[in-house]
């Protein structure tokens, strides 16, 4: 998700897609912040993996709004806030359901704040890169198992290698963090890594994407495919076409956001 100011409602906006809101395959937007002009750009496609569509994205620009100062006060306190209500609202939603019915999500966020300034967050594997005279750097932090043996093992859990020699947290989720998950959700956290910083003005482009796009493609490579795309929605849909080239069989969902 990205936006060029805060939007005031982040909470509404991660529960809409947990509700299944309806998500257009692609499309674009354009705005005049501050100091340069931010469009976007978004596509999605389903893969081949023998399930139903499981990526959604939502990209908008919002105004602020003063009745929600939290977000202003501690930025980083709300949006954690809003990450783990939406966990609740997942583990309410499959608790009718199997046990055995895991029902899960990860989620990246890019909030972009009159053009200046970036708030990042995520859980789990899908990535946020941002582009710097054309070099790629990585915004976000992928939630691997390994990475977090510790943490797990001190809430029970246990990391091992499993189906094509993955590690998984119980030998079932290949994330150390997540949404959801029922049957690892004691094991797992939804605690969002969050970086707020300045944009540099060598700052070209931001790329947001689920991992049916990084399992084929690496940061540079990601950056390098679309560096002299201007227009954000080809370059969200060159990226895709690109990872369906290289065989990628997941969903994939990829916004693209131009910064002047």
């Amino acid at each position: 998700m990205a936006s060029e100011k805060l939007p005031s409602q982040l909470n509404k906006i991660l529960h809409d897609i947990v509700d299944d809101a309806p998500v257009c395959d692609t499309g674009e937007g354009k705005s005049k912040a501050s100091k340069r002009e931010v469009t976007y750009g978004f596509h999605l496609v389903e893969g081949k993996m023998g399930h139903t569509m499981q990526d959604y994205h939502v990209a908008r620009f919002e105004e602020r709004d003063g009745n929600e100062p939290d977000f202003w006060d501690d930025t980083m306190k709300a949006i954690k806030k809003a990450y783990h209500s939406t966990n609740r609202k997942i583990l309410k939603k499959k608790a009718s359901d199997d046990v055995s019915t895991r029902g899960g999500s990860t989620a990246v966020t890019v909030i972009i704040i009159n053009g200046e300034s970036l708030v990042v967050a995520n859980v789990g594997d899908s990535r946020a890169i941002i582009s710097e005279s054309g070099i790629a750097r990585r915004l976000s932090v992928d939630h691997e198992p390994l990475m977090e043996k510790e943490e797990i093992e001190s809430r029970g859990g246990f990391v091992i290698r499993q189906r094509g020699n993955v590690p998984r947290v119980d030998g079932q989720l290949a994330m150390s963090r997540a949404f959801g998950d029922q049957t690892v959700k004691e094991h797992i956290s939804s605690d969002p890594d969050l970086v707020i910083e300045d944009i540099d003005a060598d700052a070209e482009f931001i790329i947001l994407a689920s991992d049916g796009l990084w399992t084929v493609m690496s940061d540079q490579e990601a950056v390098d495919t679309v560096k002299d795309v201007k227009d954000a929605r080809k370059a969200a849909m060159e990226l895709i076409n690109e990872a369906l080239h290289r065989e990628s069989k997941d969903d994939i969902s990829c916004i693209v956001v131009r910064l002047g």
